[in-house]
């Protein structure tokens, strides 16, 4: 009986260190091209009869994004919108700023993101867990990766527009901005006056900004 626990707790150990490691699971075959009609939620293949070319190429990047109120703009590219990707594990996104315009601090908590400048240039960076910041001004074709659930920022410092296209190693790479996360949430005031120095006019007035 022993025996068997100990068996048990190894096994156990394993697959908590497994999943504890993974990303998005691998593929069990070529591909799975969802069919529309079902359930977007518990998706199923195609007949691979009936898989196109059209399914596996995605023409919605190629004009920016409306940035002219915000000063930045995103499309997201997931298998929502791309069929192709569905069990790949990939995803990606394009970005647009103007002149001045922002990402704001924010992170991927299942993604790893590599950022390519297509244009212009971008003052990027990352924070790590020691609170350290690395970040330098990216020009056209300056590639920068940003690590798993780390806060990352962008910020068009150039003199014209600047465009980026992100990657990540996820289907579902997930999005907190932390501006909207912490001040656009039902946090308790008390917790962000406190936290932030805050007053409750100052509060109150980012709170506004950033609840959607």
């Amino acid at each position: 009986m022993k025996k068997i626990s100990a068996w048990f707790r190894i096994i156990m150990l394993s697959i908590i260190i497994h999943s504890a490691s993974a990303s998005d699971s691998d593929p069990l075959q070529d591909y799975c091209v969802p069919r529309p009609d079902l359930s977007p939620i518990f998706l199923a293949c195609k007949n691979s009869s009936l898989v196109t070319v059209e399914d596996f190429v995605f023409s919605g990047i190629k004009s920016a994004g409306d940035s002219k109120k915000t000063g930045f703009s995103s499309i997201p590219v997931t298998a929502a919108v791309f069929p192709g990707l569905n069990t790949l594990g990939v995803s990606f996104v394009r970005a647009d700023f103007e002149v001045g315009g922002v990402n704001v601090p924010h992170y991927h908590p299942r993604a790893t993101e590599v950022a390519f400048v297509v244009e212009g240039k971008i003052y990027s960076g990352f924070v790590d867990s020691k609170n350290r910041v690395f970040a330098k001004v990216l020009e056209k074709g300056d590639v920068m990766v940003f690590p798993r659930g780390l806060l990352h920022f962008q910020m068009n410092v150039g003199n014209s527009r600047a465009s980026i296209i992100g990657s990540f190693n996820s289907q579902n790479p997930g999005l907190m901005k932390i501006p909207s996360a912490v001040f656009g949430s039902g946090i308790m005031e008390g917790v962000l006056e406190k936290g932030f120095g805050l007053n409750a006019k100052e509060l109150s007035k980012l709170r506004k900004k950033f609840s959607s």
